[in-house]
């Protein structure tokens, strides 16, 4: 089936069974990837670029929210067992090690042995890069 993670409604019974349909299959790709020798050379991640807001809206959904939202890494050298920032008392917003998405880019890319700043090409008559020009290494869960 299609797992939909946009819930503008429902969000309770529909994260729900995400949920449980993600749980297993996630447990077994990281223990096998371990089991395997393969784990440490395997970046996995789990998220997106936004989550959602504390707050109902409509029909028990959730609008987005780009300013607090979760995601785990795995493997790939990424330190293990490591928290970094923490939202308001509501899940609103990060207050504590804020991070913008570009840095989570400039992350991955890190650990994919690729130096980000190397990655800027003129457009339109400026110099662009995938993780925009912002885009710093979140250097303590490496």
């Amino acid at each position: 089936s299609e797992v939909q993670w946009d819930q503008h409604s429902d969000l309770y019974r529909g994260h729900t069974k995400n949920a449980a349909e993600v749980d297993k299959p996630i447990a077994g790709l990281l223990s096998d990837l371990k089991s395997r020798g393969l784990l440490e050379d395997t970046l996995v991640l789990w998220g997106g670029e936004f989550g959602r807001t504390p707050t109902t809206q409509g029909n028990n959904g959730r609008d987005h929210n780009p300013h607090g939202f979760t995601m785990w890494m795995a493997g790939g050298g990424v330190k293990g067992g490591q928290v970094e920032g923490a939202t308001d008392e509501i899940g609103l917003q990060a207050v504590e090690a804020p991070h913008h998405f570009r840095d989570i880019h400039a992350t991955i890319l890190n650990q994919l042995g690729l130096d980000q700043s190397k990655l800027t090409y003129p457009h339109l008559g400026r110099d662009e890069r995938l993780t925009f020009l912002e885009g710093q290494v979140i250097d303590r869960i490496v």
